[in-house]
């Protein structure tokens, strides 16, 4: 009997390829590649550094200003001059010169204690800046372990299959001596090789998807890596507190609660900022000046020399600017009522979403126990299912059955068992956590 020539190229090539050594890429590797690679965290870390810029003291306006200036110019003209005594002068060609230079130093000694609240606005800034570099590094940890457990689960799933191809081959070669010394019909034979075509093509197809999950994987850790290494497929859990003390660490630690509170912090800061528009500025400007000047002989004075130090307050205090202060202020303070509606809201929702993956957390651990018993049931059944195979007391559809059913309930253990350590990563990030765990 003549076998499907590609459906035995498939074999073999799969065959070969599943004996292959692979690199191991360790889940603390993978993170530590994230950390210094991903481009989501390089940009997050650089907009870090802008907003310390921005709350730095040179930003704050507290600081004085200085200034040096200097100039000098040349007149050349012609001049006709009748002095006080009657007597007159023309002079063509007539040249003027004249030099400064100058230190010019500016201070603001108050301003209405607006400077103040900005600098400490600005301060409020750059902790909301490094709380949303916390939560785009939480994030990235959540979508590097979600997508490394997917190449975890890919490749549990795609070993389950593989040994079922194994089986089927070996139903098939069973198949093509109980056909060739007439023990069995072709009917029998063709089932077996329809069997491991499709068990062939089912095991490409979870090849390929495992391959573009790991170029997924490539993306998150900012590198171009080959696919050729497999993962870590062991899970271990956490042991996670009890709901009352995750809510209370979710309240006091979730990135995005912090966020909104530092939001409603900067708006009151906001409110002090525009009311010191009512209050007066005073200020101080000082100089040091020298002058020099050279005159034609058509002027007083032939030339001239001076320098000294010039020193001034100044004080302004708008009285009224046309209600436009008030109405800042009154704005500023409706967008701080948005602010604790908004944290009010965020804080309901994070909430509801907490209650909702614990209680997912739990029934997925459920879940695991029940497959876990389905797993040893299928097993024990495929096992004596195969002895009575070989002994020709079940027929070929039978025993099939069984080593799907059991294929089955292995990738629904695999998928339950993953499932669960997605929503435990889901928990730890609510509750704040997502950073110190050690995987």
């Amino acid at each position: 009997m003549k076998f499907n020539k590609a459906s035995i190229l498939i074999v073999v090539f799969l065959s070969t390829l599943q004996g292959f050594s692979q690199e191991i890429l360790t889940k603390k590797e993978a993170l530590k590649i994230t950390l210094e690679n991903n481009f989501g965290i390089k940009i997050a870390n650089n907009n870090l550094a802008v907003a310390k810029n921005n709350s730095s003291i040179y930003n704050s306006r507290f600081l004085p200003t200085a200034a040096v200036s200097s100039g000098a110019t040349y007149r050349r003209d012609n001049q006709d001059v009748t002095l006080q005594d009657g007597v007159s002068r023309s002079i063509d060609g007539a040249v003027t010169k004249s030099y400064n230079a100058s230190v010019n130093v500016n201070y603001t000694i108050f301003d209405g204690l607006g400077r103040k609240y900005n600098y400490q606005q600005l301060k409020e800034t750059y902790n909301l800046t490094e709380l949303q570099v916390k939560e785009t590094i939480e994030n990235t940890y959540f979508q590097l372990f979600t997508t490394y457990f997917q190449i975890a689960r890919l490749s549990e799933n795609t070993n389950n299959l593989f040994q079922a191809l194994t089986i089927s081959k070996r139903r098939l070669q069973r198949a093509k001596y109980q056909y060739d010394y007439g023990q069995s019909t072709k009917l029998e034979m063709l089932n077996a090789e329809v069997d491991v075509n499709n068990d062939s093509i089912s095991l490409i197809v979870s090849k390929q998807q495992l391959n573009n999950v790991k170029r997924g994987l490539n993306i998150i850790l900012g590198i171009e890596k080959e696919v050729n290494y497999s993962v870590e497929t062991e899970v271990n859990f956490i042991k996670i507190m009890n709901f009352d003390d995750l809510q209370m660490k979710t309240l006091a630690n979730n990135s995005l609660l912090k966020q909104n509170e530092k939001n409603v912090a900067i708006s009151e800061f906001n409110i002090k900022i525009n009311k010191a528009n009512y209050l007066p500025s005073l200020g101080l400007n000082t100089s040091y000046g020298w002058n020099k000047s050279e005159n034609p002989t058509t002027s007083f004075l032939a030339g001239a020399t001076s320098n000294g130090l010039n020193a001034g307050l100044s004080l302004s205090w708008s009285l009224f600017d046309g209600g436009s202060t008030k109405t800042r202020v009154a704005n500023a303070k409706i967008a701080l009522d948005n602010q604790q509606i908004l944290l009010a809201q965020q804080r309901t929702i994070i909430q509801n979403n907490l209650k909702n993956t614990w209680e997912n957390y739990n029934n997925q651990l459920f879940i695991i126990g029940a497959q876990e018993k389905n797993v040893s049931t299928t097993k024990n059944n495929f096992e004596r299912t195969e002895e009575r195979y070989k002994l020709g007391q079940v027929i070929s559809i039978e025993f099939r059955q069984a080593q799907v059913n059991l294929i089955n309930a292995k990738t629904a253990l695999n998928n339950a068992k993953f499932d669960a350590k997605l929503i435990e990563l889901q928990l730890l990030q609510l509750s704040g956590d997502i950073l110190n765990v050690k995987f």
